[in-house]
């Protein structure tokens, strides 16, 4: 295949919820263009996009995948992009090689879960975006309804540009109310007809509205609008993709992907309205030969390379292979190219393009286009490869961080160190989990988005690298403290023969705003002070069990005061069991309690669900700090015990119909203080012992 133009370029993401028919409209476009020869279907695992055996078991997109179509002459890059929210790091990504942003919604009469979030972030980052309503072949399909659900949340930007034509609760053809035309569908595609008498009054109120929408895109438009209360048909298209470039307008279109029911005429509009990789918005990169910000503007072939990585993908046996957005300039197969981030030199081998997991090569990739490299060493995913001689650095690509934690461990015993390097190899293509040890615990950390994530973690570990892995809820690491003052005495005295053993120290325990504090009052040498070391020994061991329920103590001052000791059998290890046997006793008597750890919380809501949120952190024993707003987002900061919040990101979804999201950081320990609580945690902790 030939390399193509910028001007003739359209990068697409194709976005929105799991379930709502995205890798099925991918598939349409596929064929309609003519880049497959038959639609697969995602139930039996035949589809371009989903072509891992995880997706095909899971019958969901786990990754996201490449393709492309030729359409009108036009090359159409279509990035699916996985819905779940538990792969958002691969939208993240996606987003950042796209033009252009294809919401897919169904047409259930709502929005959709997780719709609202995609919009509102694709207008945060400056994305052009469509919708296309899908389902329109179901029984009770409701078209107005959903254009009007999405019109109340964003009642200044959508565009419906399409009236549905309905038969039986069917769409069987549709009116595009900015050409004023209409269509039936039939097996070989779309056939023209002169516009249904009775559907002439609406196409006639929607032309207004989109007049009107047209017209606040652009002053001249505006002016001419409140002089004549009209607009030409070339005016109102021109002020609409005005409207999309700038994210001020969201045309609306619908159709049924699994039965290719308006798929070409969604292909007609995304030529026609999308950005040309060529025009599209500017991005800002760190221009390291000139040490300077730097706007990239358009995509022009001629200039030196900027280009960034936006996936990897680690083949056991094919190795590593580089999604790359160019940006400029051209990528050109058997070339050398400058990895800013890594500073050393990249050889290129063979550049190709891609169409699911078919790799088909090519002599360059123009300004533009979306390609993929192989076997590079140094780079990563969100690296810069660019020219040795204008050396550029593009933005970080952001990956939201792990909020979701499992204890890991190998199902047989000794495979641990496989278990941890299989995870490790997976970390170089997934940005988004991470693997941690819990020193207090001991156990180690598997994190990431949600229980769908870290069990498909485990999955790909067992079926790349063989070795079975085996996730569980992760302990607590509660502490004890003392609150009251106790002395106690220890005295280890044995007798066997030869010499024997003798220690016998006095010892004062009392609470301690440091870790541990050893002291010692001892008058007249009843203990002499080369045995003080052994005694603070003694007690340090033995804090790594409490009195309570066996976790280690902190927050505790020991004064050693009195005592006596043998010329003969005394010696360290004696007075070292001496402390230990005080220990035991002393903080029995000096009011233990059990210590759990606090994690402050950062929780971004849609204001709606403010009030549902914070109820639910108070039932967590949790406290609200403090509440801000951002637009229409509120932003609430809690302390909430770890043991209240294990799951949260499940049930912060829940709760938020997929809206919420959280960060936590440590914060601290406090005493859990609720005796019903204390009491099952000490209990469950001897039961385990």
């Amino acid at each position: 295949m030939s390399s193509i133009k910028g001007e003739k370029i359209r990068n697409i993401a194709i976005v929105g919820h799991g379930g709502e028919g995205k890798t099925s409209l991918c598939e349409a476009m596929l064929f309609n263009g003519g880049a497959i020869d038959r639609m697969g279907k995602v139930t039996d695992g035949t589809t371009v996009s989903d072509f891992d055996e995880l997706e095909k078991s899971k019958k969901m997109s786990v990754y996201a995948s490449a393709s492309y179509l030729f359409w009108k002459d036009v090359k159409i890059n279509v990035l699916d992009l996985p819905g779940f929210y538990d792969f958002e790091g691969e939208r993240a990504a996606g987003l950042r090689a796209a033009g252009g942003a294809l919401l897919v919604v169904g047409a259930n009469g709502t929005v959709p879960i997780g719709a609202e979030t995609i919009v509102d972030y694709c207008l945060k980052i400056g994305k052009p975006l469509i919708i296309f309503i899908n389902g329109m072949d179901k029984e009770n399909a409701d078209y107005l309804g959903t254009v009007r659900a999405l019109q109340a949340k964003y009642p200044t930007k959508l565009a419906p540009i399409q009236i549905p034509i309905m038969e039986n609760g069917k769409m069987q053809g549709c009116i595009n109310a900015l050409q004023e035309r209409a269509y039936l569908f039939k097996e070989n595609g779309p056939v023209e007809i002169p516009i249904p008498e009775e559907m002439k009054e609406q196409v006639e109120e929607m032309k207004a509205q989109l007049a009107e929408t047209a017209a606040e895109n652009d002053e001249v438009l505006l002016d001419k609008y409140f002089e004549t209360g009209e607009l030409t048909r070339e005016e109102t298209i021109r002020g609409i993709r005005v409207g999309i470039a700038t994210c001020n307008t969201i045309p609306v279109m619908a159709g049924s992907a699994l039965q290719n029911r308006g798929v070409i005429n969604l292909l007609n509009e995304i030529v026609t309205y999308m950005p040309m990789a060529s025009e599209r918005g500017e991005i800002l990169v760190d221009d390291l030969t000139n040490d300077k910000v730097l706007a990239i503007r358009g995509a022009d072939d001629d200039a030196p390379l900027a280009a960034q990585v936006f996936k990897t993908v680690i083949d056991p046996y094919s190795g590593k292979l580089s999604y790359i957005k160019n940006f400029r300039g051209t990528l050109k197969s058997n070339s050398v190219v400058w990895n800013s981030n890594s500073a050393q030199e990249e050889r290129i081998g063979q550049v190709y393009v891609l169409k699911g997991k078919k790799m088909e090569p090519v002599d360059e990739l123009y300004a533009g286009d979306i390609g993929a490299v192989n076997k590079l060493g140094a780079t990563n995913t969100g690296d810069t490869l660019c020219d040795a001689k204008a050396k550029v650095l593009f933005p970080a690509i952001h990956f939201p961080k792990p909020t979701l934690f499992m204890a890991v461990t190998a199902e047989k015993k000794g495979e641990e160190d496989k278990v941890f390097a299989g995870l490790a190899k997976l970390g170089e293509e997934d940005y988004t989990f991470s693997v941690e040890k819990n020193v207090s615990t001991g156990e180690l950390l598997l994190g990431g988005q949600g229980d769908t994530h870290l069990e498909l973690l485990a999955k790909k570990v067992k079926s790349r690298y063989g070795v079975d892995v085996k996730l569980a809820e992760p302990k607590v690491a509660y502490k004890e403290t003392i609150r009251g003052k106790a002395e106690a005495e220890g005295k280890h005295k044995k007798q066997s023969g030869g010499h024997g053993q003798y220690g016998h120290c006095k010892i004062r325990f009392e609470p301690s705003e440091e870790e541990f504090e050893f002291a010692e009052e001892v008058v007249g040498g009843a203990v002499p002070k080369s045995y003080f070391p052994a005694v603070e020994k003694g007690l340090r061991e033995s804090m790594a069990k409490g009195p309570l329920a066996g976790y280690p103590v902190t927050g505790l001052k020991a004064t050693l005061y009195d005592g006596s000791y043998h010329d003969v059998d005394s010696n360290e290890l004696s007075f070292k069991m001496a402390a230990s046997l005080a220990y035991k006793e002393g903080l029995k008597n000096a009011k233990p309690v059990l210590l759990e750890p606090v994690y402050r919380l950062k929780i971004a809501v849609p204001g709606d669900y403010l009030g549902d949120v914070m109820g639910d952190i108070n039932k967590r024993r949790g406290r609200i700090m403090g509440t801000d707003t951002e637009g229409t987002t509120s932003i609430i900061t809690a302390e909430v015990p770890q043991a209240e919040i294990k799951s949260y990101t499940m049930e912060l979804r829940s709760l938020t119909r997929g809206s919420g999201k959280f960060v936590s950081e440590f914060l601290g320990y406090e005493e859990l203080s609720n005796p019903e609580l204390a009491a099952k945690v000490i209990a469950a902790a001897k039961t385990e012992e």
